[in-house]
């Protein structure tokens, strides 16, 4: 990696010390922005179109017609992968609605701010390290999950006030993630993690029905689990339902697959089922990124 990093901004790469955007950007000013955080192992973007696809569902949902091509964006990502000589390593790509005249409400025509910033990470795969130091410890925190019907939970966008407000209660406590229930009081997912529990040989998982983000990690550990002929649930939960559970892990995309140590006073733990779609999911990069 170069001594500064580099920084994708507007089609330029630029030392992370002089990477800015206007203080009038709608990103900035209002969160008015979609991103997508994903993981580049042995210099390949792991499941580059399902994280494509679900940046455009976004920019749908805020209805954000950027006017990019897939290509030109993979083309910015792959040029800033290589100026800081990384192919391990955390790449985020945002998009915003740029500088607009007026205020609150969106103009149509759109001049969009592009970034990508990269990290380098660990090898992944077989011979992967993981980035989290041990299991995860978890807190059932007050701050609730915002309703679909107020903000799309399938919306990656830069408004992260939700998950800020749920992490904060976290202070003075031992954990590392927050656990967000909805306004009925069922499990919805962590502040940045989609969460998963095994009861009685049963993978289950809080249903996308309700407001938890469909994230690609957790698809594709669903599809794991299924083709290894773990049985999966994805239905409503109570908190005591997850305190109950034999085995419990959270899933994004830098964790990958991290298990889960505690559940507020209940101790869980990893477990058969988590290690097996630990390693498939290892395997998977293996053959998607490593293997020639």
């Amino acid at each position: 990696m170069t001594d500064e990093p580099l920084y994708h901004v507007d089609g330029d790469l630029v030392p992370a010390s002089e990477a800015t955007v206007s203080v009038d950007d709608r990103g900035f000013r209002y969160g008015d922005a979609a991103f997508e955080t994903m993981r580049a192992y042995g210099g390949t973007i792991f499941e580059w179109d399902r994280h494509v696809e679900r940046l455009e569902r976004t920019c749908q949902s805020l209805s954000l017609a950027h006017g990019l091509a897939d290509t030109d964006l993979r083309d910015r990502i792959d040029e800033t992968l290589a100026a800081n000589d990384l192919a391990d390593a955390y790449v985020r790509l945002s998009i915003t609605r740029g500088v607009q005249p007026g205020k609150l409400t969106p103009q149509p025509e759109v001049d969009p701010t592009v970034v990508i910033y990269v990290t380098p990470l660990p090898r992944g795969g077989l011979e992967s390290e993981p980035v989290w130091d041990g299991p995860a410890t978890v807190k059932s925190i007050e701050t609730r999950r915002m309703p679909e019907q107020a903000v799309p939970a399938s919306a990656k966008t830069h408004n992260y006030l939700n998950g800020i407000l749920a992490r904060a209660e976290l202070r003075g406590t031992d954990a590392d993630e927050a656990l967000l229930s909805d306004l009925e009081g069922n499990v919805a997912e962590g502040a940045t993690s989609n969460l998963f529990f095994v009861r009685d040989g049963v993978l289950c998982t809080p249903t996308t029905d309700g407001p938890v983000l469909p994230g690609i990690t957790r698809e594709l550990v669903l599809e794991l689990a299924e083709d290894a002929g773990v049985p999966t649930r994805e239905e409503r939960y109570g908190l005591e339902e997850v305190c109950e559970a034999e085995e419990a892990f959270l899933t994004n995309r830098t964790w990958e697959l991290r298990p889960v140590d505690r559940v507020d006073d209940a101790v869980i733990g990893g477990g058969p089922v988590t290690e097996r779609l630990s390693r498939l999911y290892d395997e998977r990069v293996e053959k998607a990124c490593y293997e020639e």
